[in-house]
């Protein structure tokens, strides 16, 4: 970074923090002229504790569009560190930025942190016992504070509302700025290819959020999509994607009178599950039924799959996010009609956010590849190693697959790694990504995307941004070893 463009940066935070609006004319997508923000009186801000809005006028046109006016829009924060979504990847990279140093900023549109963990109901962390740093950590906790199952699981198996609580604590303790409720909007970038603002919408409105490194861990790559990055979607000209997932937690049953249906039993409870949903004449969208005890006569149950649904389409998830509902309650409804075990059986809550397992895989520095995965690949810079295999949920309804899954399963996978590279961005400079969205290609995002990978991904992206920004460089000009070296130094 030049002296001249660094200097430029700090007035531009100065005028940020004076109470400053990014000017209309720097509100083009993927583009920011070279001049500096006007400023005004932060008095002129909306006060959202009076309920106070920011108005917008515009012109409906015959074409069935709106001409949206131009507005000054708030520029309502600044941190080193900017992260979108609170999920697994998400708070890996928020705690893993604020841990080296970083003031951080996270941006979540649920209630709660923990993304598919807590509001998706998992219930199940996958790939995690083999990582060391902020994933032995939690697993450690969640088994510590958690019931006998997550104890025996030693965390893997847990508790959404205790993970919740968890995570809260420890972003709390490390002084990361939480919004909840607020999802992205649009990125501005400038003419040094960077993302210069990230726009939210919220009950606040919409604002503005300036950082020096920002980071997507959205799961769908929305931050990266918005500042103009490549990206792909599924397989095949239709971009298919695996199906989603709805789950749902369920009380009034006995954990000693079906062990032989809990999954943690071994791998025949699901087939023994499935053979007695269809007796009682359910045929469940998802042919390999996951019943979980979690602690006190709870369990989670994950019997849905919604196939054809792209993630990136609101109106199709909310059709999907109700059928799965539904198909869930039927079934509740009639297992207890089987009579004793399952006659007190009962739907404490269905997840908040149905599990999404594919959006876009974003175009990144490196692109993790299913042969990658086959050759068990070793790179000088692998923040993490990946144990799990390739796990294509059936694309279709009819149980079918493309060739090309059936070929990798039958190639088999080994352990490999997850390099660096994989979570820079290619086309934005100073934009990371973690989780289910970084580089790679459609099979081998079935093997990286579940969340024991998803945190040491996130931690690695939060780490590398803040080095970036402790040795004045742009992420993609860091080797592993030296964010690794500049971490381990002594403050």
């Amino acid at each position: 970074m030049d002296p001249a463009r660094s200097s430029s940066r700090r007035q531009f935070v100065r005028a940020v923090a004076a109470g400053g609006f990014i000017a209309p004319t720097l509100l083009r997508p993927g583009h920011v002229s070279g001049t500096e923000p006007s400023t005004v009186n932060a008095a002129t801000n909306p006060d959202t504790s009076r309920g106070e809005v920011l108005r917008t006028d515009g012109e409906l046109l015959d074409s069935g569009s709106l001409l949206e006016a131009a507005r000054r829009i708030p520029v309502a924060g600044h941190t080193d560190v900017l992260v979108v979504g609170g999920g697994p990847a998400g708070i890996g990279a928020a705690l893993g930025a604020a841990k080296a140093g970083a003031s951080v900023r996270l941006i979540e549109t649920a209630g709660c942190l923990g993304g598919i963990w807590t509001a998706g109901l998992l219930t199940k962390i996958i790939d995690g016992q083999n990582k060391p740093g902020l994933m032995k950590d939690l697993l450690r906790t969640l088994a510590q504070r958690g019931g006998d199952v997550a104890k025996q699981t030693r965390g893997e198996v847990y508790d959404p509302e205790i993970c919740k609580l968890v995570l809260e604590e420890w972003c709390g303790e490390a002084g990361i700025k939480l919004h909840y409720h607020t999802r992205v909007a649009a990125a501005v970038t400038d003419g040094r290819n960077r993302i210069a603002a990230v726009l939210t919408e919220s009950k606040s409105g919409r604002q503005a959020w300036t950082a020096e490194r920002f980071i997507d861990c959205s799961g769908d790559g929305d931050l990266a999509a918005h500042a103009g990055c490549r990206f792909d979607v599924g397989v095949g000209d239709q971009c298919e994607c695996q199906p989603m997932s709805m789950i749902a937690l369920l009380t009034g049953l006995d954990p000693a009178k079906v062990p032989e249906f809990i999954r943690e039993s071994g791998p025949e409870a699901k087939p023994r599950l499935l053979q007695l949903m269809r007796s009682a004449g359910i045929d469940p969208s998802y042919n390999m039924p996951t019943l979980r005890h979690l602690h006190s006569g709870i369990f989670s149950l994950m019997t849905n799959h919604e196939y054809g649904v792209p993630a990136t389409d609101a109106e199709q998830v909310t059709r999907a996010t109700i059928r799965a509902r539904g198909e869930i309650h039927r079934i509740v409804e009639t297992l207890r009609k089987l009579g004793e075990p399952w006659d007190a059986l009962a739907v404490v809550a269905t997840a908040e956010q149905i599990g999404v397992r594919e959006g876009r895989r974003i175009h990144g520095r490196y692109t993790i590849t299913g042969e990658d995965i086959v050759k068990g690949m070793r790179h000088p810079d692998a923040v993490c190693q990946a144990r799990f295999g390739f796990d294509v949920h059936n694309l279709f309804d009819d149980g079918s697959n493309p060739d090309l899954v059936r070929r990798f399963r039958s190639a088999g996978s080994k352990p490999y790694d997850i390099p660096l590279p994989a979570l820079i961005a290619a086309d934005v400079d100073g934009l990371l990504m973690a989780g289910r969205c970084i580089s790679g290609d459609f099979i081998a995002h079935s093997s990286y995307r579940v969340t024991g990978n998803s945190v040491p991904m996130g931690e690695a992206a939060g780490q590398a941004a803040a080095v970036s920004l402790i040795r004045d460089v742009l992420p993609h000009e860091l080797s592993w070893r030296d964010v690794q070296e500049t971490i381990s130094q002594p403050s």
